[in-house]
């Protein structure tokens, strides 16, 4: 039954996760925390004009939480806010409510599709989606508030 969501595919993503560290000078730091499991992602990011730039995590979590984390860190640098956000709330509808899977620069995140059926294993999956648009929201905020 795990078999379906821990396949060989997602095992290869959870071994193989780039940008793993912190960035020296981020614009915003966001942590996203899952109480069921005790899966944590904190992420770095760097933004200009709207453009993501420069990205590094760290990720303590389990196998879904780091392919997860891994598709990001391959795909974000170059990503908009826009699309940022439109990944975050596609993978919550894949997941909760059976939507399709993110298309575009993110497509890889179909893998992730089997987990859909284990409601426990969302909020693992879900980490560093949640984590990259609060960064996200924390610097539109400061920016906002410097205007």
């Amino acid at each position: 039954m795990l078999d379906d969501i821990y396949n060989s595919r997602i095992l290869e993503l959870a071994g193989n996760i780039s940008r793993l560290g912190r960035l020296d000078d981020p614009d915003a730091t966001a942590k996203a925390h899952s109480k069921l499991c005790g899966s944590t992602v904190v992420v770095d990011l760097k933004i200009q004009d709207k453009v993501v730039t420069d990205f590094a995590h760290e990720v303590k979590a389990c196998a879904l939480g780091q392919a997860a984390s891994a598709i990001m860190a391959k795909h974000v640098v170059g990503a908009t806010v826009g699309e940022l956000r439109a990944l975050r709330d596609t993978m919550r509808a894949m997941l909760k409510e059976g939507g399709p899977p993110p298309e575009g620069r993110f497509a890889e995140c179909a893998c992730l599709q089997p987990v859909r059926d284990y409601k426990a294993r969302h909020a693992s999956t879900l980490l560093t989606f949640e984590a990259v648009v609060d960064a996200i929201d924390q610097i539109e905020a400061k920016r906002t508030a410097a205007a």
